[in-house]
């Protein structure tokens, strides 16, 4: 945990450092109110040239005998006049106007000028040792200098005094007090007092973080398995039906991740207070700390803000669900009642209660969705809606042949076909129905093997329900012997009657009877048909009843084998015409 803590602290330096350096580079551009580039700025600019020329030049054509004064107001009224549609550009700084410019120096228009006074005066202002007396005006023929040391911060021109109604040594003694008061100012906030104190507030934050830091970690270790145990004794077990989600180990994995994400949350905390304080000790690095303190307040705010304006949908979204649950329950009762006969519904069997049931579930829940889709955030966005038309596109591509499952199902449902428990035979199939499902329908066979058939093949074939037949008809049990014609049809009617009358589960009522069903080069054969209300035991039957026929014929001296005549060919000529020897 303590390289931890260094890693945050190396980190947290390197940002420091590196935002300090991008800050001193960085130039505040709010002075510069248009681009001196632009075509409006150079026309406007040479108007104003050629309007003070125009002043000067009136001036030395005016009369000699003219007063001072005289002369001063009509200049002042005239710099007036063409103020009122020069702009100016002034000169900013941390929202105070120091001066404003009108004219250009030579070749430098006054947005220029600006700019460069804006970055002499930050960069005079924020060195680390300053002296009120390094600020100066030096005079020159055509200049008044206003110095920092031996950096030009301002020239001042003629030009410029006549745009103030004063003289050019006046204006930039003027101008001179404005920018030193300016950069004692920003000294204040930038200089090397500044910078020690910043450093001593620096280390007194890391060392109370490293404090706090070392004050959780001991309070997690020391409270960590005093806490779990007490949690482990509470008895508090949490099950659904027969399987306990909560048990002691559990709960105690639980509260131990729950502790060690609490551990991480304070720790994380104490970073996020710590690490702004720490970048707004210096001017430098104050704009990054409203930058981090951004990052975290303003995704709060804003899920603030959707939480609290999401509250009317929610509660909509709330009072929809409960009522499609409580009118769910309804069908549901109503549907218990029907499959367990309290109540009849003429035309309506009780078996299709259960599955009636789910289809108003599905069909109730879909419309439940309809009815709350417009309402979950984001509903409308075009990535929400994409989202929702891929996944729709993806099942219905995946799931074709489940719907046609899910439909045959459905339609032999209440066609009712066969029920779970009856003995069918599908193709060369036969068994128990043991389970319909939504999707398959699974058969047991005789030999007890579990077969899975889909809904769509059992709807798209002929299928045998011989335990409906056998319940409402009586199923025909019928087996075929063939006998030679040496013997008489009635003691081989006989026989089989007998054999059928023997035979455990064969009704009396129809009576069996016998039928000849084929007369063959070499024999008679003769079928037996006795009726049954047992078609589960179908093997059983037919199994005695072909014992009992073996028994009664063997008794009987009659031998059930179809008879055959062979030919043998004993010198006999080749029995062909004679004409094709």
């Amino acid at each position: 945990m303590r390289t931890y803590f260094y890693k945050i602290l190396l980190t947290c330096f390197v940002l420091f450092v590196c935002s300090g350096i991008s800050a001193q580079s960085d130039f505040a551009v709010d002075s510069v109110t248009s681009e001196s580039d632009s075509l409006i700025q150079v026309l406007r600019n040479q108007v104003q040239e050629l309007q003070l020329q125009r002043i000067m030049m009136q001036e030395q054509l005016s009369e000699t005998g003219r007063s001072d004064s005289l002369r001063a107001a009509e200049r002042k009224a005239r710099v007036d006049s063409l103020r009122t549609i020069t702009p100016g550009s002034p000169l900013v700084i941390d929202g105070d106007t120091l001066l404003v410019l009108y004219a250009r120096k030579g070749g430098v228009y006054p947005e220029k000028r600006v700019e460069q006074a804006y970055e002499a005066i930050l960069s005079q202002g924020r060195r680390l040792t300053m002296f009120a007396d390094s600020v100066y005006v030096y005079e020159s023929d055509f200049f008044s200098d206003i110095m920092a040391g031996n950096e030009v911060i301002l020239s001042v021109t003629d030009i410029d005094a006549l745009w103030q109604n004063t003289t050019r040594q006046e204006l930039a003694a003027q101008y001179a007090e404005v920018i030193k008061a300016k950069i004692l100012e920003i000294h204040e906030e930038y200089g090397l007092r500044q910078k020690l104190r910043g450093l001593l507030w620096v280390a007194v934050i890391i060392v109370v973080q490293w404090l706090l830091i070392k004050v959780t970690l001991w309070f997690y270790r020391r409270w960590r398995y005093r806490l779990m145990r007490r949690v482990m004794r509470w008895d508090i077990p949490l099950r659904i039906r027969d399987y306990e989600v909560l048990n002691v180990r559990r709960r105690g994995i639980i509260f131990l991740f729950f502790f060690r994400m609490l551990r991480f949350f304070v720790i994380l905390m104490q970073l996020l207070v710590s690490v702004p304080l720490l970048f707004s000790v210096f001017p430098e690095t104050k704009t990054f700390t409203f930058t981090i303190l951004g990052y975290i307040w303003d995704p709060l705010v804003d899920i603030v803000g959707s939480v609290m304006g999401y509250m009317p949908n929610l509660f909509k979204i709330i009072v929809i669900i409960v009522c499609f649950r409580y009118l769910v329950k309804a069908i549901r009762y109503l549907s218990s009642e029907v499959a367990s006969g309290n109540l009849k519904i003429t035309g309506f069997y009780a078996d299709w209660a259960q599955p009636t049931y789910l289809i108003l579930r599905i069909l109730l829940y879909s419309f439940m969705f309809v009815m709350i889709w417009p309402l979950l955030p984001s509903s409308d966005s075009e990535v929400f809606q994409g989202v929702s038309v891929f996944i729709g596109i993806i099942v219905s591509l995946g799931s074709t042949s489940i719907v046609g499952n899910v439909m045959a199902g459905l339609v032999m449902t209440y066609m009712r076909p066969f029920r779970e428990g009856d003995f069918i035979r599908f193709g060369d199939v036969e068994g128990f129905v043991i389970e319909k499902t939504a999707l398959v329908t699974r058969v047991r066979t005789r030999k007890n093997e579990v077969l899975t058939i889909p809904n769509s093949n059992l709807m798209s074939a002929q299928t045998s329900n011989y335990t409906f037949a056998a319940a409402n008809y009586g199923i025909i049990v019928h087996t075929k012997v063939t006998i030679g014609y040496d013997m008489k049809h009635e003691l081989i009617e006989n026989l089989l009657l007998a054999s059928a009358k023997a035979t455990k589960h064969l009704l009396q009522k129809p009576l069996p009877f016998v039928r000849v069903t084929s007369l063959d080069d070499f024999y008679v054969e003769y079928e037996i048909n006795a009726y049954t209300h047992h078609s589960e035991l179908l093997s059983d039957i037919y199994s005695e009843l072909h014992q009992n026929i073996l028994d009664h014929f063997h008794e009987a001296g009659v031998e059930i084998m179809s008879p055959h005549i062979f030919a043998h060919r004993d010198n006999l000529e080749l029995q062909i015409p004679k004409s094709d020897k």
